[in-house]
């Protein structure tokens, strides 16, 4: 009896993994991009009327924040200027204004409202820190560290121009 020879395979089968490949360098990058923007916080704002009919003329004191490149004031729509804070070393002193907020909400538990007005090119990083220490404070209530309301209701608008101090002469006469 005459045995049958066999042939053996000689080809060894590639896998071809390309596609594949070509999809992970594609779908890494998307999803490593996408991560950042899910990490983004909301804030609620509440912008100044605008039609004369909506503005409330109530006797309540309207406490505004102005942010100026110099300083930070606070002060109240119907009484004036509450106090100046000047920036020390080019930066602001939120700090002082944290404890000027206090005092104010001590003396005013039910407001809740603030405005804060900016003046032109003031950058986004003092805009956020501002509306941060006006909305609350870290304080400590029962052995934890909560945070305490302050002005949560922010309204943004424009600084108001400041008028140029005109020398006083005497008008000729000596």
């Amino acid at each position: 009896m005459a045995r049958r020879k066999h042939k053996k395979l000689d080809k060894v089968v590639e896998l071809d993994i390309t596609a594949f490949m070509n999809l992970m360098i594609v779908l890494v990058p998307v999803l490593l991009l996408s991560m950042v923007f899910a990490q983004t916080s909301v804030l609620d704002l509440n912008f100044p009327a605008i039609d004369d009919s909506q503005i409330n003329l109530d006797e309540n004191t309207q406490l505004q924040l102005i942010i100026r490149q110099d300083s930070l004031t606070v002060a109240d729509s119907k009484r004036g200027l509450i106090r100046k804070l000047d920036n020390s070393n080019g930066e602001y002193k939120f700090e002082s204004l944290s404890t000027l907020l206090k005092q104010l909400k001590y003396r005013l538990p039910d407001k809740t409202d603030i405005t804060l007005l900016l003046e032109e090119n003031i950058d986004y990083q003092t805009i956020v820190t501002a509306m941060d220490v006006t909305r609350s404070y870290e304080t400590v209530v029962a052995m934890n560290v909560v945070n305490a309301e302050l002005f949560p209701d922010i309204s943004i608008g424009d600084a108001p121009e400041i008028m140029p101090v005109w020398p006083v002469t005497d008008g000729g006469q000596k």
